[in-house]
């Protein structure tokens, strides 16, 4: 009988969580059912206007993880696969919302691939009901007085009236 030895896998999930939605939570629950840890990876982008600032945004995912510490949440700057890299992941995490993500997730997928073979790149699908749904929309819809309850986690709820009304 041949002994396995197992190693702790970590996954990486990047992106600017620009706030973070229940998107990017199921994706998260869904890497954690796979691996032993995922570390949400927050890219530093000086060309981007988030309406959150980094730190804003670091500490907003902490707290929607607060209770899973198996969640890490870190920034990086510069290539992905040199980061995953450093922190010894071997899984890049990215969520596929619709075909139209395809294309250039795939793009990605390769030429991460090509500059570092040892981190593959795993795609997830997040529930159905997240399908259309991205920070991009959730904040449009929130700034022009929509109804985002049950899109975005209790906490960024919170942190985006705080923000609008000017307590931040």
């Amino acid at each position: 009988m041949t002994e396995t030895v197992h190693s702790a896998s970590l996954a990486v999930f990047p992106g600017s969580f620009d706030p973070i939605t229940n998107g990017h939570v199921d994706i998260i629950r869904r890497g954690l059912s796979v691996f032993d840890s995922v570390t949400v990876a927050i890219l530093v982008n000086q060309e981007k206007k988030p309406l959150f600032t980094v730190d804003e945004r670091v500490g907003i995912i902490r707290e929607v993880w607060a209770d899973e510490p198996r969640v890490k949440v870190d920034t990086f700057s510069g290539l992905l696969v040199d980061y995953a890299t450093r922190v010894g992941a071997s899984v890049i995490v990215r969520g596929l919302r619709a075909i139209s993500d395809f294309e250039y997730e795939f793009q990605m997928a390769l030429m991460n691939r090509r500059l570092q073979p040892h981190v593959e790149t795993v795609f997830m699908m997040p529930a159905e009901k997240y399908s259309y749904l991205s920070s991009r929309l959730v904040k449009e819809v929130f700034q022009l007085g929509g109804d985002i309850n049950g899109l975005v986690p209790p906490v960024v709820l919170r942190h985006l009236h705080d923000k609008r009304d000017g307590a931040q």
